[in-house]
């Protein structure tokens, strides 16, 4: 037997671990949208209170989103409704236009909404909608 084998590590040298190929810089962040469908939903679905919602949106969203959660229209008895597919456009720098396909069993729902970069940096719904009744708007003056 080999007394070099057996021997004990020497102090001060660390074991040797094996390289695993290179690591991401940055763990890649969830999109915006991705972000507001999932939350859109569980109000929509009741399964978060519409005024979580408050700090998450600007101008008449609000007002939209709670007309619609008072409505239940993604409530189901069965399956939670889940976002399958997002698509977003656009118009300018600062807004994005979203639509969402939400799925709950084998119904399919569509939903679109609207974001806008604030000043402070941070995404805010400015509009919501969902296939269906719209919200009566005011009439204008």
């Amino acid at each position: 037997m080999d007394a070099t084998a057996s021997a004990p590590a020497e102090a001060g040298t660390a074991p040797r671990v094996p390289t695993q190929g290179p690591r991401p810089a940055v763990i890649p962040q969830p999109l915006p949208t991705d972000l507001f469908a999932d939350l859109l939903v569980a109000v929509l679905s009741g399964h978060r209170p519409v005024h979580s919602m408050l700090r998450h949106t600007r101008g008449r969203a609000y007002d939209e989103l709670a007309w619609l959660a008072e409505r239940g229209p993604l409530r189901t008895r069965g399956a939670r409704p889940v976002v399958r597919d997002i698509g977003y456009y656009e118009p300018r720098p600062g807004a994005i236009e979203a639509f969402a396909r939400i799925g709950a069993g084998d119904r399919l729902r569509a939903m679109a909404f609207r974001l806008e970069l604030g000043r402070d940096h941070r995404w805010r719904c400015t509009a919501v909608e969902l296939g269906g009744p719209r919200p009566p708007r005011p009439e204008a003056d």
